[in-house]
């Protein structure tokens, strides 16, 4: 029986996860130009290019809060390094990592180039 709902749910999921679509804001930018041709007719010419998060430039400083996390993140290494306020770093230290969410929120920040020190 076990067996059955977990493949259910497997199925169910597999199903789901098809129609996602991307979690990340995608901005399209069309630039239109207008060219004047010696007949004297215009044409325009427009170009789209679409920029997302992962074009960003990656930071040195981004690639060394990422490893400090990876190695060093109970000991709040990557929150050092980034200037974030005493007090929190001691509280991120006692509370673990905020039971690993307030760590995983912080990898996600460094890795998107939100956190506030980047």
């Amino acid at each position: 029986m076990k067996t059955k709902v977990t493949l259910a749910l497997m199925s169910l999921f597999m199903m789901v996860s098809t129609f996602a679509y991307a979690s990340f804001p995608v901005e399209r930018q069309v630039t239109t130009k207008v060219v004047q041709l010696e007949n004297g007719t215009t044409m325009e010419e427009t170009s789209t290019s679409l920029t997302t998060p992962a074009a960003v430039v990656w930071s040195e400083d981004q690639t060394i809060a990422t490893l400090l996390f990876v190695f060093l993140w109970p000991f709040a290494a990557h929150r050092w390094f980034l200037k974030s306020p005493i007090g929190w770093n001691i509280l991120f230290i006692l509370t673990f990592g905020g039971l690993g969410i307030w760590a995983l929120v912080d990898l996600i920040d460094i890795l998107t180039g939100n956190y506030p020190g980047l």
